[in-house]
């Protein structure tokens, strides 16, 4: 199959012909209909994560159960499916207590050493091992993936636009009705308006916050914020402090402020951004090594929160069907967070485009 491969730290990823095994026991072959282009992606690239090479690109994704490993009873061929890359393996501590997306094997084995559950991959070329990325690899016509990773939805939404349900959307929204679990009424202020900000500030207006304010660099990227449910936008220069602004907006601070950048300064704005008894979520993604500071007496005093989002809290099998149902009743906006369909062959190209900030949302179709 063609697959969009990554080799090496300086290299730009290419398409290549890749073999993919057929799936082993609790394992299904998924037919690729869309596979979105996230900003984890960019770590990868530019070797900011360790993570063994060479590897199948993209862990956001959707499409069709075309081929059962054996003991599978919850999936049939024909499914349609959204791509988890957090594929509980439902025996840990962390999945007996709910906490799937805290999974042991996913971070211990599945996601660091780029294989599936049984420690090994079902990708090579010529011989040579190639590894999964974070368990999915959707940068491709197929993906084998764990059976608890390939959720089940609707077959009457559409299946490519749902990709962006499997990673971008389940950890916005998550981070806001799971992670934070936002009352009702509170104040919200997002920062970094891409794909998981975005997903975050439809969060905060599904739950009926009172205000969300929408924080970025780009002004485009703000007025979309706005169409989605912002309340306020505010655009910052990329040297400015986005906490000054936003005190400058709401003098008190917000109730939640939401990091969707994972910077070392805009974690620090969003712990400035709190009023008494907020709290601060990091979603977004820093490099490796990555530290960020704060006043812990300020903090104390305060009576206020820092709290670490994977993935949205979610729990894979009732979120993601619950998302994709938000979508089809008209709660939750997919359409408007993708700017462009793209080829497989031009996986290279999006991934450039998303770092110079000139895309949100693309999705490749195989």
């Amino acid at each position: 199959m063609r697959a969009v491969v990554f080799e090496k730290v300086g290299k730009a990823p290419e398409i290549q012909e890749v073999t993919l095994e057929a799936p082993c026991a609790g394992e299904v072959k998924v037919k690729i209909a869309g596979a979105g282009v996230c900003g984890s992606d960019l770590h990868v690239q530019r070797g900011e994560w360790e993570l063994p090479m060479p590897l199948v690109m993209g862990h956001e994704g959707s499409g069709v159960v075309v081929e059962l490993g054996e003991g599978v009873t919850n999936l049939a061929i024909g499914d349609h499916v959204v791509l988890s890359w957090v594929a509980p393996c439902g025996v840990c501590k962390y999945c007996k207590l709910g906490r799937e997306a805290q999974c042991a094997l996913v971070a211990s084995v599945v996601a660091p050493e780029g294989v599936l559950h049984d420690g090994t991959s079902r990708l090579s070329r010529d011989g040579k091992p190639y590894h999964h990325y974070l368990g999915v690899s959707s940068y491709a016509d197929f993906a084998v993936v764990p059976a608890s990773g390939a959720i089940k939805v609707r077959t009457d939404a559409p299946l490519d636009l749902i990709a962006l349900v499997g990673c971008a959307v389940a950890t916005g929204v998550g981070a806001v009705k799971n992670t934070a679990k936002v009352p009702a009424g509170s104040t919200v202020a997002v920062i970094g308006c891409g794909g998981v900000g975005l997903s975050a500030v439809q969060g905060a207006r599904m739950i009926g916050a009172s205000r969300i304010i929408a924080i970025d660099i780009n002004p485009d990227k703000v007025a979309l914020a706005k169409t989605l449910g912002a309340t306020d936008s505010i655009v910052v220069a990329r040297d400015a402090d986005p906490a000054e602004a936003l005190r400058e907006l709401m003098e008190e601070g917000v109730d939640f402020a939401f990091d969707a950048i994972g910077h070392p300064s805009t974690t620090e704005a969003v712990i400035r951004m709190l009023a008494l008894g907020g709290a601060a979520v990091i979603v977004g993604l820093p490099r490796v090594g990555a530290t960020a500071s704060f006043e812990p007496l300020t903090l104390a005093e305060a009576d206020q929160r820092i709290l670490g989002s994977n993935y949205g809290s979610i729990r894979p099998a009732v979120d993601i069907p619950w998302l994709v149902d938000q979508y089809m009743d008209g709660n939750l906006k997919l359409e408007e967070m993708v700017s462009a369909r793209r080829p497989l062959e031009e996986a290279a190209s999006a991934l450039a485009d998303l770092e110079k900030g000139e895309a949100l949302r693309q999705i490749l179709i195989p």
